[in-house]
């Protein structure tokens, strides 16, 4: 079984209003094949890329939006319920198991962007990431950087480094205790993020080429909400499904080398 150091990213799902509408958009644009859901499990129906779990999709609850959902591993989800609320977020649900499968906490951020946690059982998490089709990257969108900076490096215990700062881009890195590379970004959106845009966890899943990818998104009914540009990381696109969940897909610079 995949293992994920405590703090890591080690999930992402998706809750929509049109379940199957959401197989078929993540189908085309990722490649990805699904398992049936149970029926006591909430129909959540696992999403595979060659195989290999990548992520879930799972009825969203009525009237609730479609979201991606951003997903922490830990050893103890009742030690970090703890940690949470004394950091100053809040437990929106649990812990509770799933079955066999893990322990499952949701909370919130004091920024107000949700977040879940989970304790594995018989199931970690990702089978892959970082391949085409599959989970990339982190970025926790906030408004509140003052309060959220520090309420991730106590919960996680995580190290930040901070990138760029201003109005137009603030940015900081989380690292793992004594780890060479980040395992997830913080951006503190300015004006030129609508404000109503919520706070929000938004995740990056790698393509190989951004460009077919957005393209894809928009000729599946989904919209580009931030045009490919390439950065140090790769290249990059901010786009939404056509039941308006919001997400980014990373791939190579257009014209390395």
């Amino acid at each position: 079984m995949t293992t994920f150091e405590a703090g890591a990213p080690c999930w992402v799902d998706l809750t929509v209003p049109d379940l199957e509408a959401g197989k078929y958009f993540y189908g085309e644009l990722f490649g990805w094949t699904f398992e049936p859901g149970a029926a006591e499990f909430g129909h959540y129906t696992p999403a595979l890329k060659d195989g290999r779990n990548v992520s879930a999709l799972a009825p969203a609850q009525e009237g609730a939006p479609a979201a991606w959902n951003l997903y922490f591993s830990t050893p103890d989800t009742e030690a970090l319920a703890r940690r949470i609320g004394e950091a100053g977020g809040k437990v929106a649900a649990g812990p509770f198991p799933i079955a066999d499968a893990g322990t499952l906490l949701l909370a919130v951020d004091p920024g107000g962007a949700a977040f879940g946690a989970w304790q594995p059982g018989t199931r970690a998490g990702f089978e892959v990431q970082g391949v085409p089709g599959s989970f990339f990257w982190p970025e926790i969108y906030t408004r509140d950087k003052e309060t959220v900076d520090p309420f991730y490096e106590s919960v996680f215990g995580f190290t930040g480094q901070q990138i760029s700062e201003g109005t137009e881009f603030d940015f900081k890195l989380f690292f793992l205790p004594g780890a060479q590379q980040p395992v997830a970004g913080r951006l503190q959106m300015g004006p030129f993020i609508p404000a109503e845009v919520p706070p929000h966890a938004l995740v990056y899943f790698s393509v190989e080429d951004t460009d077919l990818a957005a393209a894809k998104v928009r000729e599946l009914g989904g919209s580009v909400t931030r045009e490919p540009s390439d950065s140090p990381f790769g290249r990059s696109a901010l786009v939404a499904d056509d039941q308006g969940a919001r997400f980014a897909v990373m791939g190579p610079v257009k014209n390395a080398g």
